[in-house]
């Protein structure tokens, strides 16, 4: 053997001989069977793609550090946010949602913006989108919502029909689709953006006593946007736009930067807030609940291996630490199910293994076995709990913060049906061009869809919203505003 040991080996470690050509029966012959390095090749090579992601399926990702920089520990016990100073490693997926792995970066289209800090007390996940706000409110939508911003069954093209026949049956989509159809809704790049949880979640202090909270990454590049004639232009000539900007400013050492803030809601004022605390498709006035620094989140190491670090990634907004924990936000609550589970089908029961999953802090659990379990397997420790051999044990400080739940089993809706205050106050917190703008939008959007039903009955919410932007669209689309609607 050659004492090069940069040696090429099989998958079990068989040195390889000859790698250019394969095994046949003669000069001319077939090839056989026998030749285990082909074979091997051709069927790794064949199962080389996991399945994409449904949603997200697009993205790029970046490590980093978040350092704490205002002590909040009178608000959540979490370690990794526990004094001012301390760094945290992270990773983070920022990703278009509906469109394939092969698709443009510049299309109009909300980003997911996933963040995972790997802290000493597991791993905690954020996960959530460059918008404050989500098209719809209760899980049980959530698949028929995304499969109108997939393709058609028949035709497999985009369908725009099935985009606003849905919208115009959900009115709580308005606002998202408000902030989707602005300026803000095609991001110049990925570092030119805010991020946000989006949901509610609940902080816990050591002393027992919880607040409700929403996060907010604001970016240190400030916000830019794309003009759409330019971000067509781009999508035509360099689909990768985003992907590739956000190396290379890392790589240039040009790191990228954004302070998360928060704001929070006592207990108290959950019942009383004039929009449901929990609703999704909302959001709390910063009037009420100001913006409080949390700490700063720094990108400064590009992943050595895309598919490793980047399509494998797995995040789950069930990943909390002690002091975090969930809301009644219903899409949230089926959020916490669904991502997991989606990582379970995708890449595998075992994912939490891969290195960038694994939680920096140690694993003690009774998980055993699985496809792909490549670790000791727990060895030959006992395997179940409760149990007389000093196996792992749960650690009672660490309960959920227990909350009131009254009332009967029902399958019911969100008590506010007021889905036009906060779309019509961003509406007129724009300057002229900007309503002109979204406007414009909303209409080239519009216009090939097919019924004009759909279109009058989504004229009619934007009416609602305003009367400039039903108007508007209307007039831009040759229609009448519905007299239903005024």
């Amino acid at each position: 053997m050659s004492n090069n040991n940069n040696y090429l080996t099989t998958a079990s470690g068989t040195p390889v001989g000859d790698n250019q050509n394969s095994i046949t029966a003669g000069h001319r012959g077939p090839t056989l069977i026998q030749d285990v390095n082909l074979l091997e090749k051709l069927a790794h090579f064949n199962r080389e793609r996991i399945p994409e992601r449904v949603v997200h399926a697009k993205g790029a990702g970046a490590h980093g550090h978040f350092e704490v920089t205002n002590d909040l520990s009178k608000y959540t016990k979490a370690a990794f946010l526990s004094e001012v100073g301390k760094s945290t490693p992270m990773f983070i997926r920022m990703s278009t949602v509906a469109g394939e792995l092969g698709s443009a970066d510049t299309v109009r289209d909300p980003r997911g913006f996933a963040v995972k800090f790997y802290t000493e007390e597991g791993n905690y996940d954020l996960v959530g989108n460059n918008t404050p706000v989500f098209f719809i409110r209760d899980a049980i939508k959530f698949p028929d919502f995304i499969h109108t911003q997939k393709r058609h069954p028949q035709t497999h093209r985009k369908d725009v029909n099935a985009v606003w026949d849905f919208w115009s049956l959900s009115p709580e989509s308005l606002h998202q689709i408000t902030i989707l159809h602005s300026d803000r809704g095609i991001p110049a790049t990925l570092r030119h953006m805010h991020g946000y949880g989006s949901h509610t979640y609940k902080w816990t202090n050591a002393q027992g006593e919880s607040v409700f909270v929403k996060y907010h990454f604001r970016t240190e590049q400030g916000v830019k946007n794309l003009d759409v004639d330019l971000a067509a232009k781009l999508a035509g000539e360099n689909t990768d736009y985003h992907l590739e900007d956000l190396f290379n400013a890392i790589e240039d050492g040009n790191f990228p930067a954004w302070t998360l803030k928060v704001q929070i809601m006592p207990e108290e004022d959950v019942n009383t807030y004039r929009f449901d605390t929990f609703d999704v498709t909302k959001v709390w006035s910063q009037k009420d609940y100001p913006l409080i620094e949390v700490g700063r989140m720094v990108l400064d190491r590009n992943p050595e291996n895309y598919f490793a670090e980047v399509e494998q990634a797995a995040f789950t907004p069930g990943n909390f630490v002690p002091g975090i924990e969930a809301s009644p936000d219903k899409m949230l609550q089926g959020r916490l199910f669904a991502y997991a589970d989606a990582h379970r089908y995708r890449v595998g029961t075992n994912h939490q293994e891969l290195p960038i999953n694994r939680s920096k802090a140690e694993v003690h659990n009774y998980q055993r076995d699985g496809q792909m379990r490549f670790d000791g397997n727990g060895g030959k420790s006992v395997n179940y709990e409760p149990n007389s051999f000093d196996g792992p044990r749960e650690t009672p400080e660490n309960k959920m913060n227990p909350f009131e739940v009254k009332g009967f089993a029902d399958s019911v809706a969100y008590d506010s049906e007021d889905h036009f205050t906060q779309p019509g106050d961003l509406f007129r917190l724009m300057d002229e061009g900007e309503r002109a703008r979204l406007i414009q939008n909303f209409a080239d959007h519009m216009r090939d869809v097919e019924r004009d039903e759909i279109k009058l009955r989504q004229i009619a919410l934007f009416y609602k919203v305003d009367p400039e932007l039903g108007s508007g669209v209307a007039a831009n689309l040759g229609l009448a505003v519905p007299e239903s609607a005024k």
